[in-house]
């Protein structure tokens, strides 16, 4: 069965700096519990444009994962190449700009690969994509009150 994580927080940046930070996966280990980025291979157009694998690392694991979709300001969506047991992960970053900050919702679909573990996946992954967003929303809100 499909799992879904569906996360949003608010943030005080404008959208141009919350983006600045979701697309550069080097600036990723100061605002999540991840260890450390590699750029794999480039993407089109740009360093971690569409077609850019980008690996994580944090004990026990690393995950590569490939840039699908960008929308500058707006969306950045990867699909997990491999790293976890799931199969089908599509994370989808969409930034909502007003006139208080950016809205940013983060958004996750997957199957599991083992049955009967989708309620640990969703459980784990959620809270890590929840403190992602969190810590997106307080680190982009840091840097433009600098």
């Amino acid at each position: 069965m499909p799992q879904d994580i569906d996360v949003s927080a608010r943030s005080t940046a404008d959208a141009a700096t919350v983006y600045a930070l979701v697309e550069s996966g080097a600036t990723w280990p100061t605002w999540t519990g991840l260890g450390s980025f590699e750029l794999e291979r480039p993407g089109e157009g740009a360093p971690e444009g569409v077609g850019a694998i980008r690996v994580f690392r944090t004990w026990p694991f690393t995950s590569r994962e490939e840039i699908v979709e960008r929308v500058p300001g707006r969306r950045l969506s990867y699909v997990l190449l491999s790293g976890m047991p799931l199969r089908g992960y599509r994370a989808d970053v969409d930034l909502t700009p007003s006139a208080e900050g950016t809205t940013i919702r983060w958004h996750s679909t997957f199957d599991v690969t083992v049955p009967g573990t989708g309620w640990f996946w969703r459980l784990f992954l959620g809270r890590f994509i929840r403190d992602c967003v969190n810590g997106l929303a307080r680190e982009a809100a840091s840097r433009s009150h600098t």
